[in-house]
């Protein structure tokens, strides 16, 4: 049952009441107000997407119904959460930020679900990161209400592009700075009103081909404006939450650089450059994070995925199932990025080209607008 305005309000009131904001330097109202940048993100996103295409245009490209009904949930909830934290902030006296004007250059339906995709496990593993960093126990439950739905619209929307909803037994947690480094090239502007986050993006790390690749495979990484080619020691690492896994990293000089998938790496995943391989942490990474897709192998040595899979509830929620008629390849969701006054991300057996390639790949150095 969604909740209403008032009960989200007296929610957020209750939160306040039980554990005031912190003042440390990095406070609780820190972590809510950059966790309601991305969720002001994720809302604006769907609510855009919801606007450009139709119920018909998601079933042409092969997502039947109810799909259509549940991406409206999903949606909905974002909304909540903005409007939820957005309360959180005020009662405990702390100021929330306002919604930015963003681009999403999504041009069709599979580059939309891919880039909603790409969000939401992004969403997952900036909610867990910064998790560590919430002081009230009472924020930090809120925080993980919030992650568990995140997961729940990741997984959703990763068999609805043809990946495993479930790659692996742990989500991979990123820090405030290599969340920002991804999400921040989606921003324009924003008012001139929001405070400003303690938060810094890293230079780009893009990959030349962004198709899911298998453990053991060798990808080539480039680091894009921003970073210096000065730096010696330079080192790769994987993050998960154990801690980094470093990989074999081979300098090509001139910022490019080849680096192989080490085993129990899979799904969505996040490759840094450090310098030194003692430690992956904001004071030593120099690029990224890069996102990666790795693949699982079947029985038959080939990359596992969603064919259609069943839910039933009260809601009548079902997994998503692609038609013949609406193919899709992860090659569409991630691309090497190239220079273009007018990005576009068109999905289905494309590439993606100009900003948001930087973006999901590790990205473009971005301004610091929030």
């Amino acid at each position: 049952m969604k909740l209403t305005n008032i009960a989200l309000t007296s929610a957020a009131i209750g939160l306040a009441n039980a554990g005031l904001v912190s003042k440390r330097a990095v406070s609780d109202a820190d972590i809510l107000n950059y966790a309601l940048t991305l969720e002001h993100l994720e809302a604006s996103f769907y609510e855009e997407g919801l606007k450009n295409f139709t119920q018909e245009d998601f079933v042409k490209a092969g997502m039947k119904d109810p799909f259509y009904a549940n991406l409206k949930e999903v949606a909905s909830d974002e909304k909540e959460h903005v409007d939820f934290l957005t309360s959180a902030l005020k009662a405990a006296g702390a100021s929330p930020v306002a919604r930015c004007t963003y681009n999403f250059p999504s041009a069709d339906v599979n580059g939309f679900l891919a880039l909603a995709s790409v969000l939401e496990g992004v969403g997952v593993s900036a909610y867990l990161g910064a998790a560590a960093s919430i002081m009230s126990e009472n924020y930090l439950t809120a925080a993980g209400s919030i992650l568990t739905t995140e997961a729940r619209h990741s997984a959703y929307l990763r068999a609805a592009v043809g990946e495993v909803p479930f790659a692996q037994a742990f989500d991979n947690p990123l820090g405030l700075n290599e969340v920002y480094t991804v999400a921040s090239p989606f921003i324009a502007s924003c008012p001139s009103s929001n405070g400003a986050l303690p938060v810094k993006a890293f230079p780009a790390l893009t990959m030349s081909s962004m198709d899911a690749v298998m453990t053991g495979s060798e990808v080539q990484l480039v680091a894009g404006s921003g970073f210096d080619t000065s730096v010696s020691g330079i080192h790769a690492a994987f993050i998960t939450v154990t801690g980094p896994v470093w990989t074999p990293l081979k300098s090509m000089g001139g910022g490019k650089f080849t680096v192989t998938i080490p085993e129990g790496i899979s799904g969505q995943s996040y490759v840094v450059l450090t310098q030194g391989n003692k430690q992956a942490t904001d004071d030593n990474i120099v690029a990224g994070p890069a996102i990666v897709e790795v693949g699982k192998k079947t029985a038959m040595g080939t990359p596992s995925g969603i064919a259609a899979i069943g839910m039933g509830d009260k809601k009548n929620i079902t997994m998503p199932t692609k038609s013949t008629a609406g193919s899709w390849s992860r090659s569409s969701a991630t691309a090497s990025a190239s220079a273009s006054a007018s990005p576009i991300y068109t999905g289905a057996a494309q590439k993606m080209s100009g900003n948001i390639a930087c973006v999901v790949a590790g990205l473009c150095a971005a301004a610091a607008l929030l």
